[in-house]
């Protein structure tokens, strides 16, 4: 009698989540929909940008130790994500913009804001993600820390 209850329970807990499903495939139950609008930018879209720097302006949405670690854009705006909104009165209307992120998933975020506040954007880019499509990233050393060890005795009284 036990046995046959576990088996009815067991049976039950399977009908149960193949009808949650609703017919639907793995594959489809795992794709996700975009968080942004903004058109994710290919490695061919953004070096055809980047050919014409007088009509672009490179907003840069990460924090500076993400840039220094795995390297930008040779030249950008760096504005983190959650300054946007405040820096808006500075950022040049006058020029297409493009976003950057890690993968461009803030960046996305990002160029959707400017957008609906009437900037013209481009699109989002991630430059991990360019930098994997074969894409050139400028890397930033930063200088060397003073060493105590080398510092100079400070000078007496």
């Amino acid at each position: 009698m036990r046995k046959t209850v576990i088996a009815a329970l067991l049976t039950l807990s399977v009908v149960s989540a193949f009808a949650q499903e609703g017919g639907r495939t793995p594959q489809a139950a795992s794709v996700k929909t975009p968080d942004s609008r903004a058109h994710v930018l290919t490695r061919e879209e953004l070096d055809k940008l980047l050919a014409r720097p007088q009509d672009l302006l490179v907003i840069d949405v990460r924090r500076p130790d993400e840039v220094s670690k795995i390297g930008g854009l040779p030249v950008y705006l760096s504005i983190q994500l959650n300054d946007l909104e405040k820096s808006l009165a500075w950022i040049p209307r006058g020029r297409t913009i493009i976003t950057v992120s890690n993968h461009a998933k803030r960046a996305g975020t990002a160029a959707d804001l400017l957008a609906s506040k009437g900037f013209k954007v481009a699109g989002a880019a991630g430059v991990q993600t360019y930098e994997q499509e074969g894409g050139k990233l400028t890397k930033i050393v930063p200088p060397p820390t003073p060493s105590t060890a080398n510092a100079a005795p400070a000078p007496g009284p």
